[in-house]
Formats: structure tokens, sequence, C-alpha cells
């Protein structure tokens, strides 16, 4: 079983493109699909929304997508956990590409936005220049040889999810930085993989960081070097196989 996650924050206005793409997704797979939505404390009615859309809803106080991101891989059932942009920027097609059968033997799969292969369309010249920006920061600070972080999709085998995920502190955009960097450090099998990723006109795209969210990013990734060079996480220690759950069923 694949489960979805999407982190929520005053989205109610994309909730049925959200569910389209999971419509499509589904009937593209051979196997289930269970949808978790975080919702972090939005005051419209996203949570709403995303219950009547059938995702599996889950509540917290406002505190950041990375502790959206973190609650929902948690709380998660499926043996591979992804974590979709809900504007669905990476299409139900390409989505595929990090998945079995077409993927096979990683603990974590990231989609890229700046490898050979990879395409971005209708992303605005200064956000792609200031995607391309944090990208080379992350490179130089903490993650060498890692390419794009920030493209919204992510696929996580169950047993590396909880493994990474319960180690995390970041609650702001550099969780998906820090959760690679211990995958590296614990020495998981991480692959890139690179998509063809597109902004609609209708859809805006990922809230990974722009350049003006640059500060808060520096920050964590200073955070997260200084816990990597102290031995402040916690050591790997892989849970157990996850036995499947039955689905929580997309209607």
């Amino acid at each position: 079983m694949l489960s979805i996650i999407f982190p929520l924050w005053q989205d109610s206005w994309r909730i049925a493109h959200a569910a389209q793409g999971v419509t499509r997704l589904r009937a593209a797979l051979p196997y289930p699909i269970e949808v978790v939505a975080v919702d972090d404390g939005s005051t419209d009615d996203t949570a709403e929304a995303a219950e009547r859309a059938g995702f599996y809803v889950v509540r917290q106080p406002h505190r950041g997508r990375g502790a959206a991101i973190r609650a929902g891989m948690l709380a998660a059932n499926g043996v591979y956990r992804m974590l979709i942009d809900p504007a669905w920027t990476v299409s139900p097609e390409q989505v595929q590409l990090l998945l079995p059968p077409v993927l096979h033997g990683f603990d974590l799969a990231i989609a890229s936005r700046n490898l050979p292969g990879s395409t971005r369309k209708g992303e605005p010249l200064l956000r792609e220049q200031s995607s391309r920006l944090v990208a080379r920061l992350v490179q130089a600070v903490v993650l060498p040889g890692i390419s794009d972080v920030h493209s919204g999709l992510i696929c996580v085998r169950a047993e590396a999810a909880r493994t990474l995920f319960s180690r995390s502190r970041e609650d702001g955009g550099a969780v998906e930085v820090e959760v690679l960097a211990l995958a590296r450090a614990f020495g998981l099998e991480v692959r890139e993989v690179p998509v063809d990723w597109q902004v609609s006109a209708s859809q805006s795209g990922p809230k990974g960081p722009p350049i003006r969210q640059a500060p808060e990013l520096v920050a964590g990734l200073a955070r997260v070097r200084a816990r990597l060079a102290t031995g402040a996480y916690p050591p790997l220690r892989m849970d157990p196989p996850v036995t499947e759950a039955a689905p929580r069923t997309f209607a």
C-alpha cells in the first residue's frame, strides 16, 4: 500500500485538484492508496474539505510545513510513504517513477528538477533562479551531490520513514534537508530521480523555500549541520518491517 502525505495550510481552494490527482494515480497503480492530509492549523475549511474528499485528516496547531510532513509520515500505514505537493506540480504519471514497479532497492527517493532529463515549465524566471541558488546553498552546507531537495516529491520506505522522521526536529522548510542528511549519515539508499515539474496557471507550486524564506532555511541548515557534527541525533535503529494495514480508503 502507498500512503500519500499532503501537508496543508489554508489550502481548501485546491483540495478538489489534489483529489483529482489521487484518482488518476489510483487508476494507474496495482496496489491501494491511502491519503493522509495534515492540516497545519488552517483557519479556513481546509480540514473539512479534505474530509469531504475522503482523506484521512490529521489536525494540529500551526507549527510549519516540516511539522506537518513529519506528522503525516508517522501517521501513515503504507509500506511506501510519499510526500506530494497537492498542486501536483509532478503529474501522477511522473510520480510513478519514484515507486515500484518502476523503482526498486531504495530507502528514500527524491524527485529532482535539476538532473539531466528533468524539465521545469511554467516557473517564473526569478523563482527558478532563486530555487537553483537555494539548491547550491544546500549542497555547499549539508548535502553535496544532491541536486534538488525542494521539488515537493519524496518517497520513503515505511521503516526508513519511521526511523528518519521520528528523529527529525525541523518544523520549517529545512525538514527535507534534515531527513536526507540523516539518511546519508545512516547509510541508507538514497536515489534522485529526474522528473517533469510544472506550475499550472490555476495552482501554485509547492511551499518549498523561495529566496524570501532563505534566512529561515539558512538557520535550519546550520542547526542540522551542528546536530550531525555533535552527534545530537539518536543513533540508527531500523524499526521492524511494517505489517500492512487496511488502507484508509479514498472515496
